[in-house]
């Protein structure tokens, strides 16, 4: 009798598992972003490798180029912008670009597109690893100018992230790990 009860309780706890996740609530409440999108960079760290990956998961069209400049933007053909967040001084030595250059080339996009009528995903997913000196230069100044942002928990323990968002009036939803980030970035696009 108690093999039986020991499977039944882990019956339970197995569908309360899976139907925890699909009950998650978003802070964005309806899509915001317009297919194609721009998958691109903002500090060159290999986390827009992973954010490939989950675009391509969710099935929303785009182009990837980490290294757009603004004067390249019209001609992507983009609806709407998804950044990977997070500096790396070896994804910057690499593309031959200091931080302060790599800042202004996506302010420059960024401000390039808002013109355009696009929006702006941002992604933070590297998680604790991924913050520092570096990192936390691009999310300063990158988060305040997104329309949307996605956060892995680990990378936002200190509170950065959200108080940005909240000062910025920005939807700020924050998963768990990074393969929990395609549900709400699918939600994101209409």
């Amino acid at each position: 009798m108690k093999a039986i009860e020991r499977i039944i309780a882990a019956a339970a706890f197995a569908a309360a598992f899976c139907f925890a996740g699909a009950a998650q609530t978003y802070k964005l409440k309806a899509p915001i972003a317009d297919r194609p999108a721009l998958l691109t960079s903002a500090g060159q760290s290999a986390d827009v490798e992973m954010v490939k990956v989950l675009m391509n998961r969710i099935k929303v069209p785009y182009t990837m180029n980490a290294q757009i400049k603004a004067g390249e933007f019209k001609a992507s053909g983009a609806k709407s912008i998804v950044v990977a967040i997070g500096g790396s001084s070896k994804g910057l030595g690499a593309a031959g670009v200091s931080s302060d250059v790599e800042l202004a080339r996506i302010k420059a996009v960024i401000a390039e597109a808002k013109k355009a009528g696009c929006r702006i995903i941002g992604l933070h997913i590297g998680g604790e690893a991924r913050r520092g000196q570096l990192s936390d230069v691009f999310i300063r100044d990158i988060v305040p100018l997104c329309d949307y942002v996605i956060v892995v928990s680990e990378g936002n323990k200190d509170g950065l992230i959200t108080q940005l968002c909240q000062k910025a009036n920005i939807p700020l939803d924050s998963v768990d790990k990074i393969s929990a980030v395609s549900g709400p970035l699918a939600k994101a696009f209409k």
